[in-house]
């Protein structure tokens, strides 16, 4: 058995309660450990942890446009993959075109988010319907297609030989963030039925199967999405963000595990959604400057004003490595101040990975380079 030398202490002027009541012209900083569920000590210092008037060296935070990514819509299988470790693999595709063949991935469970577009998805399970804000998981080796109604942009995350599963809601109950109610399933409907081949007939079907990177093919003289029927408590499951109940307080900043959707092994994934805004005087509301020493942070921005950040649009992503400060951009505090109460009007997926994330050449080539600068300017507060 391991555990943590943990004890609280004190040390010079500090807030009682953390997020809040910070002593006058002082910025908190948290460092902590395993996601912010392991033990934290929270400094207050005099001028932002982000006011560096130089960054030096490989370790930076990054922002990605992967709206520009170059495509191939041919086939998910060669989705633009733009991060990866080794339990990991983060991809964009998009495609207005229906697919021909069917694809399967034997290295992991597949989780899809609909950045853009709307149609069917078809699979072993049935027929799924989808439109923008659905996240699609899809157990590993499912055979599955999509025939978009309108240009279909997917964020890919792949759980390397791993399964996704749902956190643990704790004292919240499991009905909290959201109930399992809602997520929907595939439909052995007619659409589904009449896809399927015909007795008799011809109709050659193929199917790219992705094992350890390498991909299959695998043809057959019919469309092999023939089942009449299924069983079990393995399959497909779909979830839009607009069915999530976020966690929310009006006197403390919640930490982004609050937000947590789906986990696996070695990362999680954290979805903000629209919420009140902390109404309290003395709460902090905005994500509090933290070193967050044992994750990479990567956030992808699907929709909205996205409070914390200057100059990042829809379909930008960014990569916050571990071992540095990050935390709100300059201008957010006066914006944040202004709107307590309100709603924010951010949706975003974040991905915690606990093993550092690859940067690909395909990310690099839509980097924004003088991201590391949009903090400039932001050095000290005065106290009241």
């Amino acid at each position: 058995m391991k555990k943590w030398i943990q004890f609280s202490k004190t040390e010079g002027e500090t807030s009682h309660q953390a997020h809040t009541n910070m002593p006058n012209g002082t910025f908190e900083r948290e460092m902590g450990k395993e996601g912010f569920f392991g033990p934290a000590t929270h400094f207050y210092h005099t001028h932002a942890p982000t006011g560096w008037t130089s960054f030096e060296g490989p370790l930076r935070p990054h922002a990605f446009d992967f709206g520009k990514a170059k495509q191939d819509g041919s086939c998910p299988l060669k989705a633009q993959l733009m991060l990866q470790n080794a339990s990991c693999k983060i991809s964009m595709w998009s495609t207005d075109k229906a697919m021909d063949h069917l694809v399967r991935n034997g290295d992991g469970d597949l989780l899809l988010f609909v950045h853009n577009g709307d149609g069917d998805l078809f699979c072993d399970f049935g027929r799924l319907p989808y439109t923008d804000g659905d996240y699609i998981l899809l157990p590993r080796s499912t055979m599955w297609r999509i025939e978009p109604k309108a240009k279909t942009d997917l964020l890919m995350i792949e759980a390397v030989n791993d399964s996704f599963m749902l956190p643990d809601r704790g004292m919240l109950g499991n009905h909290a963030i959201f109930d399992t109610a809602v997520l929907q399933t595939p439909r052995m409907d007619d659409a589904f039925c009449k896809q399927q081949t015909k007795a008799g007939a011809h109709d050659p079907w193929t199917v790219m199967v992705k094992r350890r990177d390498a991909i299959s093919t695998i043809t057959y003289p019919f469309n092999p999405l023939d089942a009449i029927g299924w069983k079990g408590d393995l399959l497909p499951v779909k979830l839009n963000w607009r069915d999530i109940r976020p966690v929310v307080s009006h006197s403390y900043h919640l930490p982004p595990s609050a937000h947590t959707t789906f986990v696996s092994r070695r990362f999680v994934i954290c979805t903000f959604v629209p919420r009140p805004m902390e109404s309290a005087k003395e709460a902090l509301k905005l994500p509090f400057y933290h070193n967050n020493d044992d994750f990479d942070e990567f956030l992808f921005y699907h929709r909205g004003d996205f409070m914390s950040r200057d100059n990042i649009h829809e379909g930008m992503t960014t990569l916050h490595p571990c071992g540095f400060t990050h935390g709100p951009h300059p201008k957010a505090f006066a914006r944040a101040e202004a709107n307590a109460g309100k709603m924010t009007n951010e949706v975003a997926v974040m991905v915690d990975a606990r093993d550092a994330l690859d940067i690909t050449d395909a990310a690099r080539a839509v980097e924004w380079d003088d991201y590391v600068k949009s903090w400039g300017g932001h050095t000290a507060i005065a106290a009241e």
